[in-house]
């Protein structure tokens, strides 16, 4: 994946080494167990694992002013430039549509750190948190993502960050807010789960979206790199994960989709680089 030529975003903060302290959340501790047990996995948001709205309660302040990686801070960089890559992509789909694209924050963490969607943890794998718009990550899970899911490669990485992206996307269009309503009107938790795994899908369309767009602005794909994000997007299907964990396959408890509609819809938005084909939610199949 060459990003040279890609500037880093500013839009990074670095709460790593103790930089934000956990205030006390909001979030019972039963929901957030059960929070810690379905959002392990890739693509996870806290808004609609948590059952709160954009309209969450605040987070607790930070301990001291955000700060930006250190300089020499290599995956850090490589991060900063990703989110970079995606603002420069999304100011020109935004635009073309006579939109303002506000770009999210990105922050970096270890462990655990207060949100306005409550305490997150590195348990949760990356998440975005509609409530304060900002990107969650804590960079161990590179290392799992390589050596537990099998999915190694910079641009499986950058598709992380590119998925949740994506639900910054969906927030802003106000997609997520009628997915969360449309989900509280249910009460029905396999619809929920229905609805959530199509949220899901169209964030992966979106990633993809981006790598096109980025790969027809600055040509920062590699052979083999499609590749890398098509195996990161099947490593994390629901059903191939459910059958790791414990050993059958619960359709109706979906949350992602599947390792096959991940892969589809990444690759359809990679493809057509068009957001007009990441209607999800209209599709009759998935």
């Amino acid at each position: 994946m060459r990003l040279d030529d890609q500037s880093a975003s500013q839009n990074v903060e670095d709460r790593r080494g103790g930089g934000a302290g956990i205030g006390r959340g909001t979030v019972g501790v039963g929901t957030l167990v059960i929070a810690l047990v379905a959002g392990y996995f890739l693509g996870v948001d806290p808004a609609v694992i948590l059952g709160l709205a954009s309209s969450g309660a605040p987070a607790p302040s930070a301990a001291r002013a955000p700060q930006p990686p250190p300089a020499g801070d290599g995956m850090a960089t490589f991060v900063a430039k990703v989110l970079g890559s995606t603002e420069t992509t999304w100011h020109e789909v935004f635009a073309a549509a006579g939109r303002r694209y506000q770009e999210p924050k990105l922050v970096l963490f270890t462990g655990a750190t207060p949100t306005a969607c409550g305490t997150g943890k590195s348990a949760m794998g990356p998440f975005y948190c509609p409530a304060d718009q900002k990107v969650y990550i804590d960079l161990a899970f590179y290392r799992d993502l390589r050596e537990r899911f099998r999915a190694p490669g910079e641009f499986a990485q950058a598709y992380v960050i590119a998925h949740e992206v994506g639900h910054h996307v969906q927030n802003l269009l106000g997609i997520s807010d009628k997915v969360h309503a449309a989900q509280q009107r249910s009460g029905d938790r396999a619809a929920a789960n229905a609805l959530s795994v199509r949220l899901e899908l169209q964030a992966d369309c979106f990633a993809g979206v981006w790598g096109h767009r980025a790969d027809s602005r600055s040509r920062i794909l590699e052979p083999g790199d499609v590749e890398q994000a098509l195996n990161a997007a099947s490593a994390i299907g629901d059903d191939r994960l459910q059958r790791q964990t414990q050993g059958q396959i619960v359709p109706e408890s979906f949350t992602h989709g599947s390792s096959e509609q991940r892969v589809r819809w990444f690759r359809r938005g990679m493809e057509s680089g068009d957001i007009r084909q990441c209607d999800t939610f209209s599709a009759a199949t998935l």
